[in-house]
């Protein structure tokens, strides 16, 4: 830690006020809570939907100490600075216990020396102009999945990442969960033979735009929602929701925020298939596009073939081996002979990192400076594919692909597309 930190720390313990949040005496927290000057000071940059639960996760932990929140949208970043200093205030028992501050520009944040790292639940067409910025001005990140909405922005996540020494987990947290560990132990221990084929069952990619202007609601900065992309659209409440919709958030469905359920989803369960491949350094070399327009074959060079096809339904990864079977979805595991389900790996038969809280996981990261279970490199490589994907349908073609290299193969047109236009300001 940097020695502000630990003169810091050295400040708290002896009772003090920092920044906005009032300190609690470790007695006042009770038994099984860390002293506010024991723990991994966080702040959280886009306060949507999914930012909630990822709070919760971390208040959880009982390891950190949330003292900012930024997000363009007023009413969201009060709505969860307000629930945030609400659970301080109920486990310390302490009314008027603050901890947390709004914070409309997430520069402003990152400029506090205060915050030892930053919990980035932005629209995927943020994630890197924030992750970049985040890493340079020293602090450690989790970011949400699908890293990055380019290729190039995914590498230049990582370029920053190791430049500056951060630790960086990716959002994948069925990597922190036992039906996943437990079909990557099973893929990559050789239990079902050689891998020959995995289907990844997910959504397609993204559609173009097709939303009407709506009124702008007081309270949301629209130019900065936008902020990187060069390209403007008008404001649509499908895109950022008021306070009590029910449903998430629509803007993962067009080109110009997301990837549609091939980076949505598919950053989930393309991940366990470079898991279970043991291609998180690397990629597929080849993509064949169907004639059809219904489906995809990613082709590796050890001659595994994953293969995509476009649907509905329960999205899941499906491993066939010549000596059996993997199928793997939330909560389900099904092996082909039956018993490999039960099959137990002991410390040195292991073949994957295990860890059982995604979250916890992070935090441990960054006391030891050890790369966590997802890895900025990992996160970006299973962007890659989506990303990579998304390009051959929209295409419409296959597709040659260097994964050394990060570059198609003599095609001008595809290699166009592995970036984006960016406002100036935000370019990374």
């Amino acid at each position: 830690m940097k020695a502000e930190h630990l003169n810091r720390r050295d400040f708290l313990k002896a009772g003090a006020v920092l920044s906005s949040f009032m300190i609690v005496p470790r007695h006042v927290l009770g038994k099984g809570y860390r002293a506010p000057s024991d723990k991994i000071v966080l702040g959280f940059i886009g306060c949507g939907r999914q930012s909630g639960g990822l709070r919760n996760r971390f208040l959880d932990t009982t390891e950190t100490q949330v003292i900012a929140a930024s997000d363009v949208y007023a009413a969201k970043r009060e709505a969860f600075v307000a629930a945030t200093n609400k659970w301080y205030a109920e486990k310390s028992g302490q009314s008027n216990y603050k901890s947390a501050t709004g914070i409309a520009d997430f520069r402003v944040l990152l400029s506090n020396k205060d915050i030892d790292a930053v919990v980035i639940a932005s629209p995927d067409h943020w994630h890197a102009a924030m992750a970049v910025r985040a890493a340079e001005a020293g602090k450690d990140i989790y970011c949400e999945k699908p890293l990055s909405l380019t290729v190039k922005e995914g590498r230049a996540m990582v370029d920053a990442t190791r430049k500056h020494n951060r630790v960086f987990q990716t959002g994948s947290m069925q990597r922190s969960t036992k039906e996943f560990q437990q079909a990557a132990q099973l893929v990559r221990s050789g239990a079902i033979g050689t891998v020959k084929k995995v289907y990844v069952n997910v959504g397609g990619p993204p559609k173009v735009w097709d939303l009407q202007e709506e009124t702008l609601p007081p309270g949301l900065d629209w130019n900065a929602w936008m902020g990187p992309n060069a390209v403007n659209r008008p404001y649509n409440n499908a895109l950022a929701p008021a306070m009590d919709a029910t449903f998430w958030p629509k803007w993962r469905d067009y080109v110009e925020f997301g990837g549609g359920g091939m980076t949505d989803w598919g950053a989930h369960m393309f991940d366990i298939a470079q898991w279970g491949l043991g291609m998180d350094d690397s990629g597929p070399v080849e993509l064949v596009y169907s004639e059809a327009g219904k489906g995809l074959v990613y082709k590796y060079a050890n001659g595994a073939e994953v293969i995509h096809r476009p649907m509905e339904g329960k999205q899941h990864c499906h491993f066939i081996g010549t000596d059996g079977e993997v199928f793997v979805a939330r909560g389900e595991l099904r092996t082909t002979p039956e018993p490999l389900k039960g099959k137990t790996f002991n410390a040195a038969e292991s073949k994957i990192y295990v860890c059982n809280n995604h979250y916890k996981d992070f935090l441990n990261a960054i006391r030891t400076r050890k790369p966590p279970i997802c890895d900025v490199e990992t996160g970006h490589r299973t962007a890659t594919v989506c990303n990579i994907g998304n390009i051959a349908y929209q295409l419409q073609r296959s597709l040659k692909w260097d994964p050394e290299k990060e570059k198609f193969k003599k095609d001008k047109a595809a290699n166009k597309l592995l970036g984006r236009d960016m406002q100036k300001e935000w370019k990374v």
